[in-house]
């Protein structure tokens, strides 16, 4: 199978996103960078897809990705981090964002579930609001947050100083 079929852009998506929703399938949402792929994610977007039918992970784009972790990152251009992903099987589609969280999204594709990752609480979701207002759930997914690609870059940038 060729992933990057997997990759859409947002208005292809939509129109797909609404032909699933056609057939009674349950949308899932999941957001993240996905810099540095490592287990924590692939756990994440595994429980996520548990959720529902279809699981659709946005990728917050490189200007994105630089705004919310800083200079350096990211390690990946955003093409790529989306290729990886799209490899998962867990990944029904793939779509890079431009802003910083997944509000106009979320208005866009009116999933029936918003995923969100175990650093988060139902209550610190930054989408919380946009979410309630058009009922979609949320649904905080994946096992304890002990997998960090800060920490991972820290560790591998102090054994190349060391």
């Amino acid at each position: 199978m060729d992933t990057r079929s997997k990759i859409v852009a947002l208005q292809p998506l939509t129109a797909k996103v609404n032909g699933h929703k056609t057939r009674g399938e349950r949308i899932v949402l999941a957001n993240g960078c996905f810099d540095v792929l490592h287990v924590g994610h692939v756990r994440y977007l595994e429980a996520a897809r548990r959720e529902g039918d279809v699981l659709v992970v946005a990728i917050n784009s490189d200007q994105s990705v630089r705004t919310l972790k800083g200079e350096g990152r990211p390690i990946l251009p955003a093409s790529a981090r989306a290729r990886l992903v799209a490899g998962l099987a867990a990944v029904t589609y793939v779509v890079i964002f431009e802003e910083a969280d997944v509000t106009r999204l979320l208005s866009l594709l009116r999933p029936d579930i918003h995923a969100k990752g175990t650093d988060y609480t139902v209550e610190t979701v930054p989408e919380r609001e946009t979410a309630v207002r058009l009922g979609i759930q949320i649904a905080i997914v994946g096992d304890p947050k002990q997998h960090s690609t800060r920490e991972l870059l820290t560790r591998l940038r102090s054994h190349s100083h060391g």
